[in-house]
């Protein structure tokens, strides 16, 4: 079945994301539960605090935003400020700054975020697809105005064509003499 008929109402990138947090909790069905020392319990914390930006107006996620700055820059905070700064939500979302802040969270070495590395990553998958997707659907946009003008241009030329037909004085042609069958 194609996405975008289980998902309908949404951009393509919303569903990219939506199917993509299906499938990782599909998966994580299917797999035996990971052993206690390659799982705690930040990364369903960081879940649930994500299910909760969700319930969550623009104002609350910007003052959300703003009492993240202040908390320090452990790796837990960057995951929370990186779920903030992507949310759909948020007034203006800056996903270049949440996939910096996920990229310095997969490439830290701190023993703490070991274990967020793997949600980071799906995080930064997912902002980078939405990224591209903006990008084409920017690019699209500025191809239908370049459309939508030549076809202006080449109306307002075929209209003018159209006036100067009109101007012309209409001639008959000559008739041709002596041939037969012609009055």
């Amino acid at each position: 079945m194609k996405p975008e008929r289980l998902l309908p109402g949404l951009r393509p990138g919303w569903r990219s994301l939506c199917l993509a947090l299906c499938l990782l909790g599909l998966a994580a069905c299917a797999t035996p539960p990971a052993s206690p020392e390659r799982q705690g319990p930040g990364a369903a914390l960081l879940l649930a605090y994500y299910q909760h930006l969700g319930t969550l107006s623009a104002a609350e996620l910007g003052r959300e935003r703003q009492s993240l700055n202040g908390q320090g820059a452990g790796p837990e905070n960057q995951l929370r400020q990186a779920m903030v700064l992507g949310h759909p939500r948020l007034a203006v979302p800056d996903l270049p700054k949440a996939l910096g802040l996920l990229d310095h969270l997969l490439k830290s070495a701190d023993p703490a975020a070991r274990e967020l590395k793997p949600l980071a990553r799906l995080l930064a998958d997912a902002y980078a697809e939405r990224l591209r997707l903006e990008g084409n659907l920017d690019r699209q946009g500025l191809q239908l105005k370049e459309s939508q003008r030549r076809a202006t241009e080449l109306q307002e030329k075929l209209d003018g064509l159209a006036d100067i037909e009109r101007t012309l004085p209409r001639t008959r042609p000559p008739r041709p003499v002596g041939k037969k069958g012609n009055p």
